[in-house]
């Protein structure tokens, strides 16, 4: 309402590849259904239909942006991938994870913010939703393996019950399809998930004391 009242020229809306749910077909594209398994996701479908509303009502020049699974440094200790690499720097052998199956397409936050402002600048793209990610996905527990490899060392996974989504809310499956923002911006990405966890790993090991690896964030 303020962005209307000001006359903001260009409103972007943070929403999340979470919106869909466990994938119904894949790679998910941006007409897959909305499916809330979680209030989280819930309220972010909301907020897109809301921002919709206002372009469709109003003309207020709105883009919703979708990213998938951004990583990278500074990201928050209740993520997968801090939560990996802090154990690990750690000392620790037997790594607390919750749910290895599920997939996730990762990508990291340099990426990530490139397509936003390649978003912003589409005059394409106004009044609908459009996806970030990579077209890749990975297992956690494939993930796990993969970290341990580029830190050097092996480790073991043990399933702790208290970090596991009740069944029903759990996403099981995520695979961006990026068509439609390769067709619509000159977006590319520059890192491969390697690359990233590189530089992640090599940030986190600067300002591991940022992070207490012993607990479990909510």
């Amino acid at each position: 309402e303020a962005a209307r009242n000001l006359g903001t020229g260009n409103v972007l809306i943070t929403s999340t590849s979470e919106t869909y749910g466990t994938a119904q077909y894949a790679p998910i594209d941006e007409k897959h259904p909305a499916v809330g398994q979680s209030p989280y996701a819930a309220t972010k479908v909301g907020a897109d239909q809301l921002a919709l509303s206002y372009f469709l009502s109003f003309g207020l020049p709105v883009r919703i942006v979708r990213p998938f699974n951004t990583y990278g440094p500074r990201q928050s200790a209740r993520a997968i991938i801090p939560t990996i690499i802090t154990q690990i720097l750690n000392g620790q052998k037997v790594l607390k994870i919750g749910n290895v199956t599920p997939t996730r397409d990762l990508t990291f936050v340099k990426d990530t913010a490139a397509g936003f402002r390649a978003i912003a600048a589409a005059p394409g793209l106004i009044g609908q939703a459009t996806n970030i990610g990579m077209n890749e996905e990975i297992s956690i527990g494939d993930l796990v393996h993969l970290i341990a490899e580029l830190m050097g060392t092996q480790v073991e996974i043990h399933t702790e019950a208290q970090r596991l989504r009740p069944q029903n809310s759990e996403v099981m499956r995520l695979r961006c399809n990026n068509e439609k923002l390769l067709r619509e911006t000159a977006w590319k990405p520059d890192y491969t998930l390697r690359r990233g966890l590189l530089e992640t790993i090599a940030w986190l090991q600067k300002n591991a004391h940022f992070y207490k690896s012993e607990l479990y964030n909510v």
